[in-house]
């Protein structure tokens, strides 16, 4: 399917005579943000409780392998507004973590074994069949963002990984009760994260600390955060409408 392209701007900082936050202060209001990760959506909330059907689960996991497949090519407009060697080499370890290297399983190859496990075949997931046009809008705004932004507030949009360790213990620790149809070979992707996730975390958030400086910069990179964080929960948005809600795309248009 052609990938129309999707503008998105974060407002740029309007200066402010506020002092500044200390880095530990600054850094604590980005760690705020939790609160609006998609871990608190009703969605999430309902799957990881083990109240969704199959139907739901399988298309969670549909729609976030448009994601997955999406975060390296991201990462890769990422890395082209770096003017920095040593930012890129640490950079280039997240396209490699989800596409993995020659002879090794990468995210993605990980995420189509969870598409297996849950009943769905490659084929299906790689078609992009099931993905929802909310879902795809939201992921696209946020590549889009990342081939405009500078590095340094693209590296802030990835902080939304600080919460991510959770979310992935979380699917571990309860899935296995909640949905003992799904194979357990397909957990892998979230035992791998949790590690990835906090050596990512650590990067950007230097990065983000050291470059974000008054206080106008800092307000500026929270609004950058909470941007991310609206793109992940919007996704959610769009599958509680079609799963839950039961109104697919395009509901009674045919009636």
């Amino acid at each position: 399917m052609p990938h129309i392209v999707v503008q998105f701007a974060v407002k740029p900082p309007i200066p402010s005579s506020a002092l500044a936050w200390s880095r530990a202060e600054f850094e604590a209001q980005l760690r705020a943000k939790q609160r609006y990760y998609h871990i608190n959506h009703p969605f999430h909330r309902r799957m990881n409780a083990g109240e969704l059907p199959r139907g739901a689960v399988q298309g969670w996991v549909a729609n976030r392998y448009y994601y997955q497949t999406s975060i390296p090519v991201k990462d890769a407009a990422v890395m082209a507004n770096c003017r920095d060697r040593e930012a890129r080499r640490l950079w280039v370890q997240r396209i490699i973590d989800h596409d993995g290297l020659a002879g090794e399983e990468g995210g993605i190859e990980a995420w189509l074994r969870l598409g297996e496990a849950v009943g769905l075949t490659r084929a299906e997931l790689e078609d992009e069949r099931h993905v929802l046009p909310g879902v795809r809008f939201a992921v696209d705004a946020y590549v889009n963002f990342a081939r405009g932004a500078t590095f340094e507030e693209a590296a802030c949009s990835s902080l939304t990984e600080m919460f991510a360790p959770e979310i992935h213990q979380r699917r571990l620790d309860n899935w296995p009760a909640a949905y003992p149809w799904i194979d357990a070979k397909g957990y892998e992707y979230f035992r791998k994260r949790l590690a990835e996730a906090r050596r990512d975390v650590e990067h950007g958030l230097a990065v983000t600390l050291a470059h974000f400086e008054t206080r106008a910069q800092q307000e500026y990179a929270l609004a950058i955060l909470q941007f991310k964080l609206n793109v992940l929960w919007t996704m959610l948005d769009a599958m509680w409408l079609a799963y839950v809600a039961d109104m697919p795309p395009f509901h009674g248009c045919d009636a």
